[in-house]
């Protein structure tokens, strides 16, 4: 599960950005709440050096020299007992004056200059513990009354636990507020990475049925740019492993055909009626030879095609190869009475592998011979850069309309007839692979003829 979610980017992502927002908003919040407190907290010392002042307004002297207020406050809480309002006045001997709400209690008595680091006639605030031991806020100042040569101290208090009681509801409120914020934050981020992935998930469900074979390629899928050269190159890679699945296919096919009429040949040499110009045991050597150079020819092209352009420059005669075919074929059509001319050019040379030469040799005399009717004839001829071959027989040839139908691997006009249907294409694939053609056409004598183009000795590579 650990992996899981270290392997997750959208759990990444997530807790990232969480953390990310939790620390953003702690940090304001913070500072958000400390600005609204001392905001409340300045609110509050406002209204207390208020009432400070309404007394020191109302402070005078009596015939005694007794401090004393001139007129009564509009405060009520003033006379009422314990109310956590207060007022204390004290004069320059001593002498002190208190509101009714302290009752038989006193305020802390005056620091000099009042209070501490205080100049004289300023306010100085703070916090003391009042009758009841509750918190109070303590506002006080120096005053010289009219017709008085001494200033009378005054002292004002309120209590904090409604301020107090305001603060902490607000510092509730504000947590409250930060974090319900901060979830709908997170969660809207987490929303965000979530919908920003969903096309990496479209693509892994797509790859996924790319890999099942319910879809050919990614490139189907929308995909953003940042992506889409990751599903171009992801599309490159299923693209030629599927051309290199059906190199193999095809090697594998091209293997099988190729045996086949040496595997045929051998048969007959071998078998009860063998009876020919060449002895059955020297024909099954020259047959076994065969079959181990197909093998071997095959292997070498499916490690080559692991490395293309690493092949060697190779040369084969047309004319000599093309007999060396005939004579196998004649064995195994001995009974049908076909009989293959060759002629044209022995001079000719193809830069073609003499196997590679061979196999389309062979699959272009035996389709010949096995729709000839009496004749099959080769002709070579050399051309500038290149070497014409054409094998025509006096079948009932190709109809113009099936002629590139039977390139196609695997399609067979007469399913009747034996045959794999791969002879042909597979010399249009060799002769393309070496840079040549094949095409068809009607022969003179009416049945198909074969026409193919290899580069010649001298061509440019």
């Amino acid at each position: 599960m650990l992996r899981a979610a270290r392997a997750s980017l959208t759990l990444r992502l997530a807790l990232a950005s969480a953390l990310w927002v939790a620390g953003g908003l702690t940090l304001v919040g913070w500072y958000v709440t400390d600005l609204v407190i001392d905001q409340v907290e300045d609110a509050f010392d406002a209204r207390t050096t208020g009432l400070l002042d309404a007394v020191a307004a109302a402070t005078g002297l009596d015939a005694d020299g007794r401090p004393r207020l001139a007129r009564p406050l509009p405060d009520p809480d003033l006379e009422r007992p314990l109310s956590g309002r207060y007022w204390q006045l004290t004069g320059p001997d001593g002498a002190t004056a208190r509101s009714r709400s302290l009752w038989d209690s006193g305020l802390p008595a005056p620091r000099e200059g009042g209070g501490p680091g205080a100049a004289p006639g300023s306010v100085a605030i703070s916090d003391i513990l009042g009758p009841r031991g509750e918190r109070l806020r303590l506002v006080q100042r120096e005053v010289v009354p009219l017709r008085a040569s001494a200033p009378v101290h005054v002292q004002v208090a309120v209590a904090r636990g409604p301020v107090d009681a305001e603060l902490a509801h607000l510092r509730r409120n504000l947590v409250l507020a930060f974090a319900l914020f901060g979830l709908g934050l997170v969660g809207l981020v987490v929303g965000q990475v979530v919908l920003g992935l969903a096309p990496l998930r479209r693509l892994r469900q797509a790859l996924a049925e790319v890999r099942a074979g319910a879809r050919d390629r990614l490139g189907e899928v929308p995909a953003p740019a940042e992506v889409a050269p990751l599903v171009a190159e992801i599309d490159e890679l299923v693209a030629q492993n599927h051309a290199t699945v059906e190199r193999a296919r095809s090697h594998l096919g091209n293997l099988a055909h190729a045996l086949k009429t040496p595997i045929a040949v051998l048969r007959n040499a071998l078998g009860p009626e063998a009876a020919g110009p060449v002895p059955a045991p020297e024909e099954a050597r020259v047959q076994a030879e065969a079959l181990d150079r197909l093998v071997r020819h095959h292997l070498a092209r499916a490690r080559a095609s692991a490395a293309p352009g690493l092949a060697r420059a190779a040369e084969a005669a047309p004319l000599e190869v093309a007999e060396e075919m005939a004579r196998a074929l004649a064995r195994l059509f001995a009974e049908d009475g076909v009989a293959i001319e060759l002629g044209g050019d022995a001079a000719a040379r193809v830069r073609i592998d003499r196997q590679d030469l061979a196999e389309m040799l062979g699959n272009l005399l035996e389709n010949a011979c096995k729709w000839a009717t009496r004749r099959v004839w080769v002709a070579v001829r050399a051309a500038p850069g290149l070497v014409v071959i054409e094998v025509g027989d006096d079948g009932p040839g190709v109809p113009e309309a099936s002629r590139a139908a039977v390139l196609g691997r695997g399609v067979r006009l007469d399913e009747a007839a034996p045959g794999s249907g791969l002879g042909l294409p597979i010399v249009a694939d060799l002769a393309a692979l070496h840079g040549g053609a094949l095409s068809l056409g009607r022969s003179p004598e009416g049945g198909l003829l074969a026409r193919l183009e290899l580069p010649g000795r001298g061509a440019a590579g």
